[in-house]
Protein backbone atom coordinates (compact mmCIF):
# COMPACT_ATOMS: atom_id res chain seq x y z
CA UNK A 1 0.00 0.00 0.00
CA UNK A 2 0.97 3.21 -1.14
CA UNK A 3 0.74 6.03 1.89
CA UNK A 4 1.38 8.71 -0.04
CA UNK A 5 -1.30 11.31 -0.30
CA UNK A 6 -2.90 8.95 2.09
CA UNK A 7 -5.29 11.98 4.12
CA UNK A 8 -6.83 12.09 0.30
CA UNK A 9 -7.42 8.13 0.31
CA UNK A 10 -8.90 7.64 3.85
CA UNK A 11 -11.61 10.54 3.10
CA UNK A 12 -12.86 8.60 0.61
CA UNK A 13 -15.36 5.94 1.28
CA UNK A 14 -14.33 2.54 0.49
CA UNK A 15 -17.08 0.25 1.33
CA UNK A 16 -18.27 -2.14 -1.63
CA UNK A 17 -21.07 -4.14 -2.24
CA UNK A 18 -18.78 -6.93 -1.25
CA UNK A 19 -18.40 -6.20 2.29
CA UNK A 20 -21.89 -5.16 2.75
CA UNK A 21 -22.86 -8.70 1.57
CA UNK A 22 -20.42 -10.12 3.92
CA UNK A 23 -21.57 -8.53 7.31
CA UNK A 24 -25.26 -9.36 5.60
CA UNK A 25 -24.51 -12.90 5.44
CA UNK A 26 -25.98 -14.04 8.90
CA UNK A 27 -29.30 -12.11 7.93
CA UNK A 28 -28.87 -13.10 4.63
CA UNK A 29 -28.58 -16.49 5.61
CA UNK A 30 -31.80 -16.76 8.01
CA UNK A 31 -33.94 -14.85 5.64
CA UNK A 32 -33.56 -17.65 2.99
CA UNK A 33 -36.38 -19.43 4.14
CA UNK A 34 -39.61 -16.58 5.11
CA UNK A 35 -41.78 -16.77 7.92
CA UNK A 36 -45.42 -16.65 7.42
CA UNK A 37 -45.54 -13.08 7.11
CA UNK A 38 -47.96 -11.93 9.53
CA UNK A 39 -46.46 -8.64 10.32
CA UNK A 40 -47.34 -7.87 6.28
CA UNK A 41 -50.71 -9.34 6.42
CA UNK A 42 -51.36 -7.46 9.46
CA UNK A 43 -50.22 -4.39 7.88
CA UNK A 44 -52.82 -5.22 4.72
CA UNK A 45 -55.52 -5.76 6.86
CA UNK A 46 -54.63 -2.60 9.20
CA UNK A 47 -54.88 -0.39 5.82
CA UNK A 48 -58.30 -0.95 5.28
CA UNK A 49 -58.27 1.52 7.67
CA UNK A 50 -55.51 3.87 7.15
CA UNK A 51 -55.69 3.81 3.37
CA UNK A 52 -51.61 4.18 3.33
CA UNK A 53 -50.41 5.05 -0.06
CA UNK A 54 -49.08 1.90 -1.46
CA UNK A 55 -45.24 3.30 -2.03
CA UNK A 56 -45.45 4.61 1.93
CA UNK A 57 -46.65 1.28 2.62
CA UNK A 58 -44.14 -1.13 0.89
CA UNK A 59 -41.19 1.40 3.17
CA UNK A 60 -42.86 0.57 6.33
CA UNK A 61 -43.16 -3.28 5.63
CA UNK A 62 -39.55 -3.22 4.72
CA UNK A 63 -38.74 -1.56 8.16
CA UNK A 64 -40.79 -4.09 10.15
CA UNK A 65 -39.54 -7.05 8.79
CA UNK A 66 -35.81 -6.04 8.65
CA UNK A 67 -36.44 -4.88 12.54
CA UNK A 68 -38.25 -8.28 12.74
CA UNK A 69 -35.51 -10.52 11.09
CA UNK A 70 -33.09 -8.91 13.15
CA UNK A 71 -34.34 -9.13 16.37
CA UNK A 72 -34.89 -13.10 15.84
CA UNK A 73 -31.21 -13.61 15.34
CA UNK A 74 -30.85 -11.67 18.46
CA UNK A 75 -33.56 -13.80 20.12
CA UNK A 76 -31.71 -17.21 19.04
CA UNK A 77 -28.39 -16.39 19.94
CA UNK A 78 -29.78 -15.28 23.63
CA UNK A 79 -31.91 -18.20 23.69
CA UNK A 80 -28.76 -20.80 22.72
CA UNK A 81 -31.22 -22.28 20.02
CA UNK A 82 -31.02 -24.63 17.79
CA UNK A 83 -33.09 -24.58 14.64
CA UNK A 84 -35.09 -21.72 13.15
CA UNK A 85 -37.84 -22.01 10.42
CA UNK A 86 -36.56 -25.84 9.93
CA UNK A 87 -33.27 -25.06 9.37
CA UNK A 88 -30.16 -24.78 11.70
CA UNK A 89 -30.18 -20.89 13.41
CA UNK A 90 -27.80 -18.41 11.48
CA UNK A 91 -25.08 -18.41 14.84
CA UNK A 92 -24.06 -22.27 14.38
CA UNK A 93 -23.14 -21.66 10.82
CA UNK A 94 -21.28 -17.73 11.45
CA UNK A 95 -20.49 -17.77 15.00
CA UNK A 96 -22.23 -15.84 17.39
CA UNK A 97 -20.02 -12.46 17.13
CA UNK A 98 -20.49 -12.40 13.43
CA UNK A 99 -24.43 -12.87 13.82
CA UNK A 100 -25.05 -10.16 16.72
CA UNK A 101 -23.01 -7.54 14.73
CA UNK A 102 -25.33 -8.65 11.83
CA UNK A 103 -28.17 -8.41 13.41
CA UNK A 104 -27.18 -4.47 15.45
CA UNK A 105 -25.98 -3.88 11.81
CA UNK A 106 -29.41 -4.12 10.58
CA UNK A 107 -31.06 -2.43 13.10
CA UNK A 108 -29.46 0.77 11.97
CA UNK A 109 -30.02 -0.33 8.24
CA UNK A 110 -33.72 0.06 8.86
CA UNK A 111 -33.25 3.50 10.65
CA UNK A 112 -31.68 4.28 7.66
CA UNK A 113 -35.23 3.00 5.78
CA UNK A 114 -37.00 5.31 8.47
CA UNK A 115 -35.23 8.24 7.52
CA UNK A 116 -35.66 7.78 3.70
CA UNK A 117 -39.56 7.19 4.61
CA UNK A 118 -39.53 9.97 6.46
CA UNK A 119 -37.77 12.35 3.57
CA UNK A 120 -39.80 11.50 0.63
CA UNK A 121 -43.56 11.86 2.71
CA UNK A 122 -45.33 10.80 -0.36
CA UNK A 123 -49.01 10.59 -0.69
CA UNK A 124 -49.87 12.83 2.60
CA UNK A 125 -51.96 15.07 0.36
CA UNK A 126 -53.74 12.60 -1.42
CA UNK A 127 -53.86 9.81 1.60
CA UNK A 128 -57.38 10.93 2.18
CA UNK A 129 -58.82 11.01 -1.32
CA UNK A 130 -59.96 6.69 -1.13
CA UNK A 131 -60.03 6.44 2.67
CA UNK A 132 -64.11 6.47 2.71
CA UNK A 133 -64.28 4.03 0.03
CA UNK A 134 -61.70 1.87 2.08
CA UNK A 135 -63.59 2.04 5.08
CA UNK A 136 -66.23 0.61 3.28
CA UNK A 137 -64.62 -2.33 1.70
CA UNK A 138 -62.99 -3.15 5.56
CA UNK A 139 -66.69 -3.74 7.51
CA UNK A 140 -69.90 -2.63 6.73
CA UNK A 141 -69.08 1.05 5.64
CA UNK A 142 -69.06 2.02 9.53
CA UNK A 143 -66.26 4.47 9.93
CA UNK A 144 -63.92 3.68 12.83
CA UNK A 145 -65.14 4.96 16.21
CA UNK A 146 -61.68 4.16 18.57
CA UNK A 147 -60.37 6.65 20.55
CA UNK A 148 -58.63 9.75 18.48
CA UNK A 149 -55.54 10.40 18.39
CA UNK A 150 -54.02 13.57 20.12
CA UNK A 151 -52.44 15.01 16.61
CA UNK A 152 -53.28 18.88 15.40
CA UNK A 153 -52.92 19.51 12.16
CA UNK A 154 -50.99 22.39 12.84
CA UNK A 155 -47.96 20.44 13.51
CA UNK A 156 -44.88 21.40 11.13
CA UNK A 157 -43.01 18.95 9.21
CA UNK A 158 -40.16 18.88 11.59
CA UNK A 159 -42.76 17.59 14.39
CA UNK A 160 -44.09 15.02 11.80
CA UNK A 161 -40.60 13.80 11.81
CA UNK A 162 -39.77 13.93 15.52
CA UNK A 163 -43.02 12.00 15.94
CA UNK A 164 -41.43 9.16 13.46
CA UNK A 165 -38.13 8.92 15.40
CA UNK A 166 -39.64 8.95 18.55
CA UNK A 167 -42.14 5.88 17.29
CA UNK A 168 -39.55 3.64 16.20
CA UNK A 169 -37.17 4.45 19.39
CA UNK A 170 -39.61 4.11 22.01
CA UNK A 171 -40.94 0.77 20.57
CA UNK A 172 -37.01 -0.71 20.53
CA UNK A 173 -36.89 0.59 24.14
CA UNK A 174 -40.29 -1.27 24.89
CA UNK A 175 -39.02 -4.23 22.78
CA UNK A 176 -35.74 -4.47 24.40
CA UNK A 177 -37.26 -4.26 27.86
CA UNK A 178 -39.35 -6.91 27.64
CA UNK A 179 -36.82 -9.50 26.35
CA UNK A 180 -34.57 -8.43 29.42
CA UNK A 181 -37.24 -9.29 31.82
CA UNK A 182 -37.93 -12.28 30.01
CA UNK A 183 -34.40 -13.28 29.89
CA UNK A 184 -34.04 -12.30 33.95
CA UNK A 185 -36.76 -14.29 34.72
CA UNK A 186 -35.33 -17.29 32.66
CA UNK A 187 -31.56 -17.12 34.20
CA UNK A 188 -32.78 -16.44 37.89
CA UNK A 189 -35.46 -19.29 37.78
CA UNK A 190 -37.86 -16.15 38.77
CA UNK A 191 -41.47 -17.00 37.67
CA UNK A 192 -43.85 -14.24 37.17
CA UNK A 193 -47.22 -13.12 37.41
CA UNK A 194 -49.33 -13.73 34.49
CA UNK A 195 -49.54 -9.70 35.20
CA UNK A 196 -45.87 -9.33 35.12
CA UNK A 197 -46.19 -11.77 32.19
CA UNK A 198 -48.78 -9.42 30.16
CA UNK A 199 -46.46 -6.76 30.41
CA UNK A 200 -43.31 -8.10 28.85
CA UNK A 201 -45.61 -9.38 25.98
CA UNK A 202 -46.73 -6.12 25.18
CA UNK A 203 -42.86 -4.84 25.09
CA UNK A 204 -41.23 -7.58 23.67
CA UNK A 205 -43.89 -9.09 21.13
CA UNK A 206 -46.31 -5.75 21.00
CA UNK A 207 -43.18 -3.32 19.81
CA UNK A 208 -42.53 -4.76 16.31
CA UNK A 209 -46.67 -4.79 15.84
CA UNK A 210 -47.08 -1.01 17.21
CA UNK A 211 -43.97 -0.19 14.83
CA UNK A 212 -45.67 -1.24 11.75
CA UNK A 213 -49.75 0.47 12.46
CA UNK A 214 -47.80 3.45 14.42
CA UNK A 215 -45.81 4.49 10.92
CA UNK A 216 -49.10 3.59 9.71
CA UNK A 217 -51.51 5.75 11.21
CA UNK A 218 -48.36 8.94 10.91
CA UNK A 219 -49.43 8.02 6.96
CA UNK A 220 -52.85 8.20 7.42
CA UNK A 221 -55.70 11.45 7.55
CA UNK A 222 -57.55 9.00 9.68
CA UNK A 223 -57.74 10.52 13.80
CA UNK A 224 -58.26 6.49 14.50
CA UNK A 225 -56.00 5.48 17.56
CA UNK A 226 -55.66 1.98 16.40
CA UNK A 227 -52.85 0.55 19.33
CA UNK A 228 -55.47 -0.73 21.74
CA UNK A 229 -56.51 -3.68 19.39
CA UNK A 230 -52.83 -4.33 18.20
CA UNK A 231 -51.80 -4.27 21.83
CA UNK A 232 -54.74 -7.28 21.92
CA UNK A 233 -53.48 -8.83 19.19
CA UNK A 234 -50.09 -9.23 20.30
CA UNK A 235 -50.74 -10.80 23.41
CA UNK A 236 -53.02 -13.05 21.43
CA UNK A 237 -50.43 -13.63 19.37
CA UNK A 238 -47.54 -14.66 21.63
CA UNK A 239 -50.21 -16.73 24.11
CA UNK A 240 -50.68 -18.57 20.99
CA UNK A 241 -47.17 -19.02 20.10
CA UNK A 242 -46.19 -20.71 23.42
CA UNK A 243 -49.13 -22.81 23.88
CA UNK A 244 -48.30 -24.48 20.31
CA UNK A 245 -44.64 -24.18 21.47
CA UNK A 246 -45.62 -27.23 23.70
CA UNK A 247 -48.30 -28.61 22.35
CA UNK A 248 -47.85 -28.43 18.50
CA UNK A 249 -46.15 -31.12 16.15
CA UNK A 250 -44.92 -28.82 13.55
CA UNK A 251 -43.91 -26.70 15.94
CA UNK A 252 -41.68 -28.93 17.19
CA UNK A 253 -39.96 -29.44 13.64
CA UNK A 254 -39.40 -26.15 12.94
CA UNK A 255 -38.16 -25.41 16.40
CA UNK A 256 -37.41 -28.49 18.35
CA UNK A 257 -39.50 -30.74 20.41
CA UNK A 258 -40.84 -28.51 23.64
CA UNK A 259 -38.28 -25.53 22.94
CA UNK A 260 -39.31 -23.69 25.72
CA UNK A 261 -38.66 -25.90 28.11
CA UNK A 262 -34.80 -26.90 26.92
CA UNK A 263 -34.57 -23.08 26.96
CA UNK A 264 -35.67 -22.87 30.82
CA UNK A 265 -38.50 -20.13 29.35
CA UNK A 266 -41.43 -19.16 31.94
CA UNK A 267 -43.96 -19.00 28.72
CA UNK A 268 -47.68 -19.04 29.87
CA UNK A 269 -48.41 -22.05 30.11
CA UNK A 270 -45.84 -22.97 32.43
CA UNK A 271 -46.47 -19.45 34.53
CA UNK A 272 -49.61 -21.51 35.31
CA UNK A 273 -48.00 -24.57 35.80
CA UNK A 274 -45.47 -23.48 37.93
CA UNK A 275 -47.51 -21.65 40.14
CA UNK A 276 -50.04 -24.44 40.40
CA UNK A 277 -47.83 -27.04 41.72
CA UNK A 278 -46.50 -24.20 44.28
CA UNK A 279 -49.94 -24.39 46.12
CA UNK A 280 -49.58 -27.72 46.22
CA UNK A 281 -46.52 -27.91 47.86
CA UNK A 282 -44.35 -29.24 44.66
CA UNK A 283 -42.02 -27.87 42.26
CA UNK A 284 -41.69 -30.50 39.69
CA UNK A 285 -41.81 -28.18 36.13
CA UNK A 286 -39.85 -25.67 38.32
CA UNK A 287 -37.19 -28.28 38.07
CA UNK A 288 -37.52 -29.41 34.50
CA UNK A 289 -36.79 -25.82 33.63
CA UNK A 290 -33.67 -25.41 35.66
CA UNK A 291 -32.45 -28.34 34.33
CA UNK A 292 -32.44 -26.71 30.59
CA UNK A 293 -33.20 -30.54 29.92
CA UNK A 294 -33.09 -31.97 26.17
CA UNK A 295 -34.42 -35.44 27.19
CA UNK A 296 -37.53 -36.02 25.34
CA UNK A 297 -39.32 -38.47 27.62
CA UNK A 298 -38.18 -35.82 30.43
CA UNK A 299 -39.80 -33.39 28.60
CA UNK A 300 -43.02 -35.27 27.72
CA UNK A 301 -43.42 -36.04 31.14
CA UNK A 302 -43.40 -32.41 32.04
CA UNK A 303 -46.33 -31.76 29.17
CA UNK A 304 -48.36 -34.46 31.03
CA UNK A 305 -48.06 -32.64 34.60
CA UNK A 306 -49.20 -29.62 32.97
CA UNK A 307 -52.25 -31.67 31.18
CA UNK A 308 -53.40 -33.82 33.75
CA UNK A 309 -52.44 -32.12 36.69
CA UNK A 310 -52.44 -28.63 36.85
CA UNK A 311 -54.40 -28.11 34.11
CA UNK A 312 -52.53 -25.56 32.70
CA UNK A 313 -53.13 -26.08 28.58
CA UNK A 314 -56.78 -26.51 29.20
CA UNK A 315 -56.17 -22.47 31.06
CA UNK A 316 -54.11 -21.10 28.33
CA UNK A 317 -57.07 -22.52 25.54
CA UNK A 318 -59.28 -20.63 27.85
CA UNK A 319 -57.86 -17.73 28.14
CA UNK A 320 -56.99 -17.51 24.29
CA UNK A 321 -61.00 -17.91 23.61
CA UNK A 322 -61.27 -14.85 25.75
CA UNK A 323 -58.71 -13.05 24.23
CA UNK A 324 -59.70 -13.82 20.45
CA UNK A 325 -63.86 -12.75 21.63
CA UNK A 326 -62.20 -9.17 22.83
CA UNK A 327 -60.25 -8.96 19.45
CA UNK A 328 -63.40 -10.02 17.72
CA UNK A 329 -65.28 -7.30 19.68
CA UNK A 330 -62.84 -4.52 19.51
CA UNK A 331 -62.91 -5.04 15.19
CA UNK A 332 -66.43 -4.47 15.21
CA UNK A 333 -66.35 -1.29 17.64
CA UNK A 334 -64.02 0.20 15.15
CA UNK A 335 -66.34 -0.51 12.44
CA UNK A 336 -64.93 -3.70 11.26
CA UNK A 337 -62.70 -5.38 9.11
CA UNK A 338 -62.75 -8.84 7.13
CA UNK A 339 -59.59 -9.35 6.16
CA UNK A 340 -58.15 -8.33 10.15
CA UNK A 341 -60.69 -10.78 11.13
CA UNK A 342 -59.72 -13.54 8.87
CA UNK A 343 -56.27 -13.56 10.17
CA UNK A 344 -56.97 -13.50 13.73
CA UNK A 345 -59.79 -16.68 12.97
CA UNK A 346 -56.43 -17.81 11.13
CA UNK A 347 -55.34 -17.87 14.90
CA UNK A 348 -57.31 -19.65 16.55
CA UNK A 349 -56.46 -23.13 18.17
CA UNK A 350 -59.28 -24.62 15.64
CA UNK A 351 -57.34 -23.61 12.77
CA UNK A 352 -54.37 -25.86 11.72
CA UNK A 353 -51.59 -23.78 10.70
CA UNK A 354 -48.19 -23.65 10.22
CA UNK A 355 -46.32 -22.89 13.46
CA UNK A 356 -42.74 -22.34 14.51
CA UNK A 357 -41.81 -18.68 13.46
CA UNK A 358 -44.12 -15.55 13.82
Amino acid sequence: MDYTNILERINTSSWSAQQEQILLEPYTYHSQIPGKEIRSKLIEAFNLWLDVPEDDLEVIKRIVRMLHNASLLMDDVEDSSDLRRGIPVAHKIYGVPQTINSANYVYFLAMQELYRFRAGRVGKANAGSSLNGKAEEAGNGEKGKGKERQRTEEMTEEDQEKELDEVITEELLQLHRGQGLDLFWRDTLTCPTEEEYVGMVLGKTGGLFRIAVKLMMARSESSVDYTPVVNLISLLFQIRDDYQNLQSTEYGENKGFCEDLTEGKFSFPLIHGVRSEREVGKREILNVLQKRTTDRSLKAYTVKIMTERTKSFEYTRKVLRELEGQVHAEIGRLGGNRVLEGIVKGLSLGVEKEAGDV
